[in-house]
């Protein structure tokens, strides 16, 4: 298992109370614009690493549908190019880019404009409760730089038999999700009937909208889902487990698809 080359650096440290200084590996942190037809259209911050895959999941899961991903023709540091399947509409960018924790737009509205980009998961995966709730293990012995660095959020793709397709890390949890759609995207896997994904940290309205966009049936947590995110997991029919640990699992939403 071996760290992301581009997503830990060394700094100083001064550790107390023996007042020795020393170096400590710390998660790398920095903006990425998105441009579109060579206009800028968003800026995340995250952390370096499959910069294409997380701008090409970033634009899927808001209803977009991306083609390709590039470094500009201009080199550009920071920078992805993406190419759309259609001309890309300015207004439809201004609506569409909204669905953050602080955005102050109500539950119905945001749950509505979910349902405009993705229909309901109509997948009939099942999955038996031993494998879910050894989902949060696999997943974290997998996180090579989070190891290095304790300050990693990370999300993975799981077939139904717990393989890893995909394991992607970044210090924001919307943004290893979104390369986790992005691979999936180039890896011609879209949508993820047949999948789980689980996530290292808790749940939020954002996360489980990516999932429904990208037609994930079950996603699995270590942590608590907000209410916002188990209203929108009910509504397109996902199935949502947190606090999976110790052997234990909540399931918010469709628990017909966890076998006991």
């Amino acid at each position: 298992m071996k760290a992301a080359p581009h997503g830990s650096a060394s700094e100083g440290v001064l550790r107390l109370p023996e007042g020795r200084w020393t170096r400590d590996e710390l998660a790398v942190e920095e903006p990425l614009e998105i441009r579109v037809g060579r206009e800028p259209i968003a800026v995340t911050m995250r952390t370096p690493g499959h910069d294409e895959e997380l701008a090409l999941g970033f634009l899927y899961s808001e209803g977009f549908h991306p083609r390709s991903a590039a470094l500009p023709a201009d080199l550009a540091a920071n920078t992805v190019e993406v190419e759309l399947e259609s001309p890309l509409d300015p207004e439809r960018v201004r609506r569409n880019f909204y669905t953050s924790s602080s955005c102050g737009v109500c539950g119905k509205g945001a749950i509505e404009a979910v349902s405009v980009e993705s229909p309901p998961v109509e997948s009939r995966l099942l999955v038996q409760l031993e494998l879910v709730v050894s989902l949060p293990g696999r997943l974290l012995a997998a996180q090579a730089t989070f190891a290095a660095t304790g300050g990693l959020h990370a999300t993975g793709l799981f077939d139904p038999a717990g393989e890893l397709l995909c394991l992607r890390e970044d210090v924001g949890r919307h943004n290893a999700m979104d390369k986790v759609i992005g691979w999936a995207l180039r890896a011609g896997r879209l949508p993820l009937a047949e999948t789980v994904i689980c996530v290292s940290g808790r749940l939020s309205f954002e996360l489980v909208q990516k999932a429904a966009v990208a037609g994930c049936p079950i996603v699995v947590a270590v942590g608590a889902p907000s209410t916002l995110a188990v209203e929108l997991a009910r509504d397109r029919g996902l199935t949502l487990c947190g606090f999976v640990r110790d052997g234990r699992a909540n399931v918010y939403s469709e628990p017909w698809r966890i076998a006991t």
